[in-house]
């Protein structure tokens, strides 16, 4: 397993909306380039890049339609080279998104695939027997693809009608047109995608962010034969790219683990309760009180036991699918969930901007299929100048709208002021980044979680050493029964110290304090 994921801290950045370096509205990879002191200085190591790669972009380049060049309103496979190596001197890795599970209709293969006359593309694609026959009760299939070509049949599509879905096989086939996962047709799918992964590795890329990474196997319903294809795919990187790092869009930590992920995500959907945190009505992080944190805890240490020390969960700030983490929460309630964020198991993520606490635009139409998404995929925002800093084009030339707020944050006025979040969130790193018990794979042990109640403590344990860690987002003062070392040292606070007395330990209100267990 690659060691550098052990003290990794990612960030996550939109390419469109990050920095655009030629003044077209759209961010670039020299734009990215040009803000690599920043992401460093924040104490970022790691980036995550969302798809670059050639699109019509119907779905934020999550439609493919060419998995071997970078689209050209980024720049070129060269100027993606460039930022590899420069990254590799700072000592930092990268991540692409890779999506194997479907591709843009415009992609050349499934434009062979439509053609009536049989040829090698013919079964790249799920396509049924007849037009007239749909994917009703078919698992993993949103919809389908109809009348568009000569040939008689449906193709089945992965999300958006745009999106049809790469055939796989099936885990039970049960119709003429439903292939075995070890069959011919099956087996094509994925020897195209290991081409795939094997050009951006020999490039220079550390790895990918695999989009729906528990669909492609269509009616399997226990994930069994999808988790053998993915463990088919990790064979063939330890083989031939031993250090490269996978990590899954998946949500069921037990499963892709299994299937030799280095880390799952915990979603914005599924069973994680990962939204009671930060975005559900009474989020647990808020200074009202009402928050819930002990579902979580409970879906999270049965998850934590079914790894079994295989690999690693991500509670990432948020992404470019879900409302901003700023949504509900306030600078201070921010501080307090950041501090919760970068002292957890697992690799943190970071989405650009959460660090600085920009907002959740609302209303704003739809942008390459972002419809309620597109609010958190705002450019970012640098500074006070034109556009916020992201671009020297003209404002109504922008591909996504600014947030129009006056009172927006930016980087240059955060950066200034040493109360900021973007301070505390690099704070913050730099204080699990100097301490082991902190690091990615160092055991948890929660301590008190209970329902609906405050604080949230936890121990982080070291080899020689344990971090333990006091949380009350609540605006009251909150008491709870722990037994630990009353000599522990305070390594970090935030709105004052918690005492710790005779197994009893009391945290101020709106606080964090980390000590340290010799």
């Amino acid at each position: 397993m690659s060691k550098w994921l052990d003290n990794a801290v990612f960030y996550e950045i939109y390419p469109q909306s990050f920095k655009d370096s030629n003044a077209d509205g759209i961010g670039d990879i020299q734009g990215i380039i040009q803000k690599l002191d920043y992401i460093q200085d924040l104490g970022c190591n790691a980036i995550w890049l969302n798809p670059c790669f050639v699109s019509p972009f119907a779905d934020a380049g999550y439609d493919v339609a060419d998995y071997f060049n970078v689209a050209p309103r980024y720049g070129t496979n060269d100027d993606l080279k460039e930022l590899f190596d420069k990254l590799h001197e700072r000592n930092m890795h990268v991540i692409l998104d890779l999506v194997p599970g479907h591709t843009s209709i415009a992609h050349p293969w499934f434009k062979e695939s439509m053609k009536a006359e049989k040829n090698e593309y013919t079964h790249r694609y799920i396509w049924t027997d007849s037009i007239w026959e749909g994917f009703e009760g078919v698992s993993s299939i949103a919809g389908c693809i109809r009348g568009i070509s000569d040939r008689d049949g449906s193709c089945a599509v992965n999300f958006f009608s745009t999106q049809p879905a790469l055939n796989y096989g099936f885990a039970k086939p049960e119709k003429s047109w439903q292939f075995a996962v070890d069959s011919e047709e099956a087996m094509a799918a994925r020897e195209a995608i290991k081409e795939v992964m094997s050009f951006w590795l020999n490039l220079g890329c550390d790895g990918f962010r695999v989009d729906m990474a528990g669909s492609l196997v269509k009616n399997d319903i226990d994930s069994r034969e999808t988790i053998k294809l993915w463990q088919n795919f990790r064979a063939f990187l330890d083989m031939e790219f031993p250090e490269a790092v996978l990590i899954s869009e998946w949500g069921e930590p037990d499963k892709s683990l299994l299937g030799g992920f280095h880390m799952d995500f915990l979603l914005h959907f599924g069973p994680s309760h990962y939204l009671d945190l930060f975005r559900s009505e009474h989020p647990y992080f808020s200074k009202e009180g009402k928050g819930d944190i002990s579902e979580f805890v409970h879906k999270y240490m049965e998850n934590y036991k079914l790894t079994d020390g295989k690999g690693l969960i991500c509670i990432p700030s948020g992404n470019h699918d879900m409302v901003r983490i700023a949504h509900k929460l306030d600078e201070e309630e921010l501080k307090i969930a950041f501090a919760f964020l970068l002292t957890m198991p697992g690799v943190p993520f970071i989405y650009y901007g959460d660090e600085i606490g920009m907002k959740y635009v609302e209303n704003l139409t739809s942008v390459e299929g972002g419809y309620g998404r597109t609010g958190s995929r705002s450019p970012m925002q640098w500074d006070n100048s034109l556009n916020a800093g992201f671009s020297t084009g003209r404002k109504e030339d922008l591909y996504i709208m600014l947030d129009p707020r006056e009172e927006r944050p930016n980087v240059k006025t955060q950066s200034k002021r040493e109360d900021s979040l973007c301070n505390e969130v690099k704070r913050l790193i730099c204080l699990r980044l100097a301490n082991k018990p902190l690091c990615s794979r160092a055991p948890v042990e929660f301590l008190y979680a209970k329902e609906n109640a405050y604080p949230f403590v936890y121990r982080r344990i070291g080899d020689k050493e344990s971090i333990l860690v006091v949380l009350n987002p609540s605006k009251e003062q909150a008491d709870c029964r722990v037994m630990v070392d009353p000599a522990c040292e305070a390594i970090y606070s935030t709105n004052g110290v918690a005492s710790i007395d005779n197994g009893s330990i009391t945290a101020p209100p709106c606080s964090v304090t980390i000590f340290k267990i010799s």
